[in-house]
């Protein structure tokens, strides 16, 4: 009786052990990946350089897996400032360097997200 309250004893605790790195190991994960998102600044846009375009994005289906995906997406390229998409309006508006980007990009990058026959865009203003 003794030697089974031994092992089981023995059991919980390396449980607890393993179980208290791996929190801590992912509790390492996200402070790292804050502190890689945090250093990685965009530049600043010379104000004569600054250009919006807004436009229909058509194929998406949900709010976090398409709108946060393609908004995602527009704003981890070179030269934009801002982009926001619109789940409810099906619309997009994205802030960016002209020097750098163009609206035929950014239509081309929103289409690629998808397997590049789900999202089209329309409606491109600038």
């Amino acid at each position: 009786m003794k030697f089974t309250k031994i092992i089981v004893s023995a059991a919980i605790a390396g449980l607890v052990l393993v179980g208290c790195k791996k929190e801590e190991d992912k509790n390492l994960k996200n402070i790292a990946g804050t502190e890689t998102k945090a250093s990685k600044e965009k530049a600043v846009i010379a104000p004569e350089n600054v250009q919006t375009a807004s436009f229909t994005i058509d194929g998406m289906t949900c709010a976090v897996g398409c709108a946060k995906t393609i908004e995602e997406e527009l704003s981890n390229l070179d030269g934009v400032e801002k982009a926001a998409v619109d789940f409810d309006k099906k619309t997009a508006t994205v802030t960016f360097d002209k020097t750098i980007q163009n609206p035929e990009k950014l239509t081309k990058v929103v289409q690629e997200t998808g397997d590049g026959k789900t999202y089209k865009v329309s409606n491109m203003k600038s």
